[in-house]
């Protein structure tokens, strides 16, 4: 086993003589928080992604480029004043500690007691508000499952999927009134209301609205693919055919993959 103390010192080494004033990188030197917040959300979506094909031998590379978003935040705020790395680990270390009494403490495991500490945190913060700390800068889609859960802890929400998938319909449905009408403003405002509610669908599945998307952005692009290059064995391309045709040969594209399938 490799000494992780070692290790991670010589990381905010490392990170602290890029943002040297006088030897450090002229890049990251002028970098701020503001400026490295996108890639420390694009590294969460690297790791993400990495995971999600199993591809194991290249996490540990990804997690170290969300380990140096981490480091690049705690080395800029200590530059200010403002806090150090070694106060992002004792508060994270505390926060599990005081979340996790059944563990570190003689409470019993209580159902609900995660949600409970959260909600005591937010109080401590003077953010009491049952929304008030729902990140407004994750993705839209996450962001609208996180709502919808937080409120459904309240008990405001549905009993059944069921009814949940009417609610997706009826907003359809309203969705194509404003089509009718050509009101853009409207149409975005019901268009919104839909992928609300598609996103509180995929909390009363019990699924990530956003996996959900990946998924079916990772299909199409397979998919139209695959159109792409059966149209080029003929000497085609896709400008050289109509939307017929290319539906013609999407279709052809998903009778391979079913066939391509596992019998039972």
């Amino acid at each position: 086993m490799h000494d992780a103390p070692s290790a991670l010192q010589r990381l905010l080494d490392i990170m602290a003589r890029l943002r040297d004033p006088q030897t450090g990188c002229p890049w990251d030197r002028e970098q701020d928080f503001a400026s490295i917040a996108p890639y420390s959300i694009e590294e969460a979506y690297e790791v993400a992604d990495t995971i999600a094909r199993e591809d194991w031998d290249s996490l540990p590379d990804e997690l170290g480029d969300l380990l140096l978003q981490v480091v690049y935040h705690a080395q800029m705020a200590d530059e200010k004043g403002m806090f150090d790395f070694a106060t992002v680990a004792r508060m994270i270390g505390d926060k599990m500690v005081r979340r996790h009494p059944h563990v570190f403490g003689n409470a019993p495991a209580e159902a609900g007691q995660w949600e409970t500490g959260k909600a005591q945190e937010r109080l401590a913060r003077n953010r009491g508000g049952t929304l008030d700390d729902v990140p407004v800068g994750l993705p839209a889609l996450l962001r609208a499952r996180k709502l919808s859960a937080r409120a459904a802890r309240t008990g405001f929400d549905w009993d059944t999927v069921g009814e949940v998938a009417a609610k997706v319909d009826e907003e359809l449905d309203e969705l194509k009134v404003e089509l009718e009408s050509g009101d853009r403003a409207k149409i975005f405002d019901e268009l919104g209301d839909v992928l609300f509610t598609l996103a509180t669908l995929a909390r009363k599945l019990d699924m990530d609205p956003e996996a959900c998307l990946r998924q079916a952005n990772a299909k199409f692009t397979r998919r139209f693919t695959a159109v792409e290059h059966d149209l080029a064995a003929r000497g085609l391309a896709l400008t050289d055919v109509d939307v017929r045709t290319m539906e013609a040969g999407w279709q052809a594209v998903k009778r391979r993959e079913r066939a391509a399938q596992p019998q039972d």
